[in-house]
């Protein structure tokens, strides 16, 4: 954590200062809004802690101008409401009374340090993806992941960067289709002052905000072709050019990518590079749609509702059983961004003990479509395809474990139990089971089951 503090040190900044550093924040400081610019465009940051009394509006307005996309908390004594709520007015994100209370600074430190988009799966096809992508994260290996708008892409980029021998350093992301064309290059290289119209000073780009640590370049589909050669440049020499710059900078990155479309194709197309598509593709982990993850639309579903009920003050609902059974039959076009958008409105819609299914709405408000009507045949069909879908591409060895493990989970642990459905000895049971934790996979305790996986 990156923390720049704005303003004259007086005695609560002092201490704000000493909490923060405390609780392993790096701290730099400046005396007013010019110098703290020109810190943020040398060295980067997480967050920008600023005294209310400056000029927080044109702090906000130059950020925006700059690009530099780093959050504004504003700190000021306790009993100045108004100034508080002019620095909210102006761009704040939040406001610190001073002096600082310990709590609130590492509240707000942890609010931005973390990832908000907590990482929960349970289905298997997810499981094989997570096990590859930890099996590599402490690798220099570049990684490409490839999956359906929604499917969760950068929270597993996130995901590999926690479990790298880097976590410890910035992890810094560029949305390839956000930025225009013609200014992705300074984005991403930086540029020095006079390179271009308003390139009023120096600026470092997201290579060098990211050094030490790991850069994601999401929907990297979208570069320009011309700006991959310097992309791929960068990725083999691990130097850059800054736009208008006399001299390459050395970077020490990781670089994670992602991608919504098949690279190959757009390899085939001449619309992406096929040297940069092999330096990126390293490592490839590809994310299921949600609809190929039918055990993760309901795990997901309880997440959001619990998630959005405490950030929005409102008591905990399950959902009833006929809003789980919609849930778990809508197609997800959109995936789990499309999964949690939908959950918070009923969280916000429900009434009573529960989440009915009169509040799982489209963004419209219109009910969710129900899927077409169909006898028993065409239900065991459906359901014989998916399971089909699922099993495609694995081996006997992994199938054989899951039906295990989900047999076991049904029993709570009973082995005896499990045995018997199975249709196998206790003996070949327990073998297998043995087998399973030696090789480091968790297993249902008697009177249990195996812990849901969620990472935030």
């Amino acid at each position: 954590m990156r923390l720049l503090i704005v303003g004259r040190l007086s005695g609560e900044l002092v201490t704000a200062s000493k909490i923060a550093l405390n609780r392993g924040a790096s701290v730099t400081h400046a005396d007013g809004i010019d110098q703290g610019l020109a810190a943020l465009r040398a060295k980067g940051g997480d967050l920008v802690m600023v005294d209310v009394g400056l000029d927080i509006r044109r702090l906000v307005q130059a950020l925006s101008d700059e690009r530099i996309r780093t959050p504004v908390v504003a700190c000021g004594i306790a009993s100045d409401a108004r100034a508080a709520v002019a620095a909210i007015q102006a761009g704040a994100k939040e406001y610190i009374p001073l002096p600082p209370d310990p709590e609130m600074i590492a509240a707000v430190l942890e609010a931005v340090a973390a990832d908000t988009r907590s990482f929960v799966w349970r289905d298997p096809s997810m499981e094989r993806v997570v096990r590859l992508a930890e099996q590599v994260a402490r690798s220099e290996a570049s990684v490409l992941i490839t999956g359906e708008s929604g499917t969760g892409k950068e929270v597993l980029a996130r995901h590999v960067h926690a479990k790298s021998n880097r976590a410890g350093r910035p992890f810094v992301s560029v949305n390839c289709a956000a930025i225009p064309e013609a200014l992705l290059e300074s984005e991403l290289f930086g540029h020095e002052k006079g390179a271009f119209t308003g390139a009023i000073a120096r600026r470092i780009g997201r290579f060098e905000e990211a050094n030490g640590g790991t850069l994601l370049l999401d929907e990297i589909s979208e570069m320009d072709v011309r700006l991959q050669s310097k992309l791929l440049r960068a990725l083999q020499e691990r130097v850059i050019d800054r736009v208008g710059g006399a001299a390459p900078v050395k970077v020490d990155i990781r670089v994670l990518a992602t991608s919504n479309r098949n690279l190959a194709e757009e390899v085939k197309k001449g619309t992406f590079r096929e040297d940069l598509f092999y330096r990126l593709n390293v490592v490839h982990l590809r994310l299921p749609p949600l609809r190929e993850r039918l055990a993760d639309i309901l795990e997901l579903a309880a997440h959001f509702s619990r998630k959005y009920a405490e950030l929005n003050g409102l008591p905990l609902r399950p959902l009833a059983r006929e809003a789980q059974a919609l849930v778990a039959r809508n197609p997800w076009r959109g995936n789990v961004r499309e999964l949690e958008n939908t959950i918070h409105r009923a969280v916000l819609l429900a009434q009573g003990p529960e989440i009915g299914p009169e509040a799982i709405l489209s963004p419209e408000g219109e009910a969710l479509a129900a899927p077409p009507a169909s006898g028993p045949v065409e239900r065991a069909a459906s359901a014989a395809e998916a399971a089909t879908r699922g099993l495609v591409g694995r081996t006997v060895a992994d199938v054989e474990r899951d039906l295990i493990l989900d047999t076991l989970d049904h029993c709570l642990g009973n082995r005896t139990h499990a045995a018997r459905i199975l249709g196998i000895s206790i003996r070949t049971l327990r073998n297998k089971l043995n087998e399973y934790v030696e090789a480091g996979v968790q297993v249902a305790e008697p009177g249990g089951v195996r812990a849901v996986a969620a990472y935030g």
